[in-house]
């Protein structure tokens, strides 16, 4: 591989002690956290970064030794974040992206955002009132609360961590999906 593209690489970046992800850093930032002393390496990419001087290989995660406290920065509300979050899985009947139902394959299109309180209702575009419904569930429910529509949640929709969903809908490595939680 050539520097350019070893350079066009990101690194995951986590915070120290918890673990949890902070920011994609480039691989410039996360080689000098390294040789600074202020990182270690947890995963690495395979590839090599060459210097005049030395030879680095090239991390894909790093963690800080030190924990850092980041305040929370507010997640905005989007589709495209519910789906993400709820990893294109029915809040009510749990069928997910690649699932077969009724002799058909499910893709991204299946899905679509329901409100738990719907909007006739005063139900609002919040990360806690909205979820990914796959459509067969959506029309059952309707314009209904879901109790009253004879339906359950699977799980309480919560707002994300912030970090969590940028990393999410990005496009990483397979292996940041061990360090990120949605």
């Amino acid at each position: 591989m050539s520097r350019v593209s070893v350079l066009q690489l990101r690194v995951l970046l986590l915070n120290g002690s918890t673990w949890e992800p902070l920011a994609v850093i480039t691989v410039q930032r996360a080689v000098n956290l390294l040789i600074a002393g202020k990182a270690i390496a947890v995963e690495m990419t395979g590839k090599y970064l060459n210097t005049v001087r030395r030879k680095f290989e090239v991390p894909s995660v790093i963690a800080l030794k030190s924990y850092v406290n980041v305040p929370r920065r507010k997640s905005h509300w989007s589709r495209k974040g519910i789906m993400v979050r709820d990893g294109y899985t029915c809040i009510y009947c749990g069928a997910k992206v690649g699932s077969k139902v009724r002799g058909r394959v499910l893709t991204k299109h299946d899905f679509t955002i329901d409100h738990i309180i719907p909007r006739s209702k005063g139900g609002k575009d919040t990360w806690s009132n909205t979820a990914c419904a796959c459509a067969r569930c959506n029309h059952r429910k309707g314009n209904r609360l879901h109790n009253v529509a004879g339906m359950r949640l699977l799980w309480e929709p919560k707002t994300p961590r912030t970090s969590y969903l940028v990393i999410a809908m990005g496009s990483g490595p397979e292996i940041w999906k061990r360090y990120v939680e949605i």
